[in-house]
């Protein structure tokens, strides 16, 4: 009975597995079970509560067998014009494409918008994605954007104290003006937030009647892009994925 406890207590949920190995992150682990493109064993599962044990059941997912990889850790400085994903139907450049030389499955933690440049952290491991992007997991990360216009102390204030997008309201920001320049009409701004809703910088400065011209990400918690390049790259010092840890339970 004990070495029968000891199996079961080494089983993991299938989707775990998956994100562990560094194929993509828990969720979307979940619709890949779902979308019948795993196996276990050679037979396809579609049942999210499966459980396997790691290193003795054979997992594939679109019909690679996944393997236990070390966790490896990198900033990127991702250029305009540059998807946040591993692949594109459309054939565009994708960030993945800046790490070539790299044999372990390695996916964006969040997303940068197409036209935005800046700090992405890229990885393998599913936990650690997971970990640095739940919402409840207050990382601020601080972009640098390019504004029509010079926004007012009441318009500033409505950013840093929350605004209604979609139905629902935005937590509050840490902005401050760096810049205007009346002969462009434009101003610098740079803005702090710890969520992740999709566009959200641009769509909070739409808000406020100044939309956003250009848009960069500078930090990442305690990450920033130093004297990194677009489309130039670094691994993660342990000490740095030690405090990314710390900031996103702190």
């Amino acid at each position: 009975m004990g070495k029968m406890e000891h199996e079961v207590k080494k089983m993991e949920r299938l989707q775990k597995v998956i994100a562990d190995a560094g194929v993509t992150s828990r969720r979307k682990a979940e619709k890949l079970i779902e979308e019948g493109r795993v196996k276990v064993n050679g037979s396809v599962v579609k049942e999210m509560g499966t459980k396997v044990t790691p290193n003795k059941d054979t997992v594939e997912v679109d019909h690679v067998p996944i393997d236990r990889e070390e966790p490896v850790y990198y900033l990127l400085y991702k250029p305009k014009q540059v998807i946040s994903a591993v692949s594109d139907d459309k054939n565009r450049s994708v960030v993945t494409d800046f790490f070539e030389e790299e044999t372990r499955r390695i996916f964006p933690v969040g997303r940068l918008d197409y036209d935005t440049s800046g700090l992405l952290l890229m990885t393998n491991d599913g936990e650690f994605a997971n970990l640095l992007m739940h919402p409840k997991n207050k990382v601020f990360k601080t972009y640098v954007a390019k504004v029509r216009g010079r926004p007012s102390k009441e318009s500033l204030h409505r950013l840093q104290t929350g605004i209604e997008l979609e139905g629902r309201k935005t937590a509050p920001a840490k902005v401050k003006i760096k810049s205007s320049n009346k002969k462009t009409n434009s101003s610098i701004v740079e803005i702090s937030i710890h969520e992740g809703r999709n566009q959200q910088v641009r769509k909070m400065f739409e808000e406020i009647d100044h939309p956003v011209i250009k848009l960069k990400r500078e930090k990442y918690g305690p990450l920033t892009l130093e004297n990194l390049r677009p489309g130039e790259k670094r691994k993660l010092k342990p000490i740095e994925v030690k405090q990314l840890k710390e900031f996103a339970v702190t």
